[in-house]
């Protein structure tokens, strides 16, 4: 009997435990309304965020297509147009160029811009006829542009121009902003880099010229023009520069092969030759002189540095008398002058 009952409640116990646990795993209704309440609010209160999300994206496809729209045509008609008008550079620049350095031609002149019309019959393109004054900006051209082609639209232009570094200056200032009047030319008095090249991509530039944004033309489109790629130096470079040819004036060390402050340096200006005037005068006046301060340092080089003296001296008509030797030597002595 004992047995018996103990069985009966070991079962009443398991019955027991269960219910327990089939009641704990029934949900509680109220709690199940609260939650579905809450749930219903907060899809309330997002539906106007998801709304306002989606229309502004809808808005903003529409837009963008839009442009693509617009802008797509242009830009396929700009790649095929083409036009007689051109700017062109007169000359280009000389190099090397430095930071915070006037910017000439090779020949020593200013740069010009001119406008030139390709279809006026004749073989070399002569300048455009213009009925009023145009104006021209000049900017920085990435050096990479335009490749191997030789056509480009003006947005691909645009694309390419380079700003400068945050902080920094205009990197080309001076005469940027000119005027094209009767003769469709211009001249740039003034130009200079206020930094280097070495932080871009192609670590080099190009200068540019194209119509203002502040021009009033309205003609057809005048084609942009670019001069040839190049790097910016620092200006400290600049003070071990040489110039070919050189000129008058410059120190005699701006000859190739003389280095600045080195021996020969030093002889010439012991012996009071300090300009180029003064190497091509003694070349000319005295050439065992020349040849013995030579000798004196080395004569791997010396026809070098003669020969650099002499082509330079081709560039001029005279050489103006500075101290007293002559009046003038003009280009008909040049067979005298015997290279070393």
């Amino acid at each position: 009997m004992t047995t018996k009952r103990l069985q009966d409640e070991h079962d009443q116990s398991s019955d027991g435990k269960k219910e327990d646990k089939r009641l704990r795993k029934l949900p509680s209704f109220s709690t199940d309304i609260v939650m579905a309440e809450s749930l219903k609010s907060f899809c309330l209160a997002l539906e106007p965020v998801l709304r306002r999300v989606v229309q502004e994206e809808v808005e903003r496809g529409l837009v963008h297509g839009t442009r693509l729209l617009q802008r797509s045509p242009q830009r396929q008609i700009q790649a095929v147009e083409s036009s007689s008008l051109k700017l062109t550079f007169k000359n280009p620049p000389s190099l090397p160029i430095f930071t915070s350095s006037k910017i000439e031609d090779e020949e020593g002149n200013s740069l010009q811009i001119v406008l030139l019309d390709t279809q006026n019959g004749e073989e070399e393109p002569s300048p455009a006829q213009i009925s009023s004054p145009i104006k021209v900006e000049l900017v920085v051209v990435n050096g990479d542009f335009p490749g191997k082609r030789e056509e480009w639209s003006a947005d691909e232009f645009n694309d390419n121009i380079v700003i400068a570094r945050e902080g920094k200056r205009p990197l080309l200032i001076g005469d940027v902003d000119l005027v094209l009047r009767d003769y469709a030319i211009a001249s740039i008095q003034k130009l200079m880099f206020t930094d280097n090249s070495s932080w871009t991509r192609s670590r080099s530039f190009r200068i540019g010229a194209r119509v203002s944004p502040e021009s009033t033309y309205s003609g057809p489109r005048i084609k942009e023009a670019i001069t040839k790629r190049f790097t910016v130096k620092d200006h400290r470079g600049e003070l071990y520069r040489k110039r070919y040819p050189p000129r008058l004036g410059d120190e005699v060390w701006r000859l190739a092969k003389i280095g600045k402050d080195g021996a020969f340096h030093t002889k010439l200006s012991a012996a009071n030759i300090h300009t180029v005037q003064d190497f091509l005068k003694l070349s000319v006046i005295d050439q065992s002189r020349l040849r013995m301060l030579a000798k004196l340092i080395v004569s791997a080089w010396q026809a070098n540095v003669q020969i650099m003296a002499h082509e330079a001296y081709l560039n001029w008509d005279k050489v103006e008398d500075a101290d007293g030797f002559f009046a003038g030597i003009t280009t008909t002595l040049i067979p005298s002058i015997e290279l070393i």
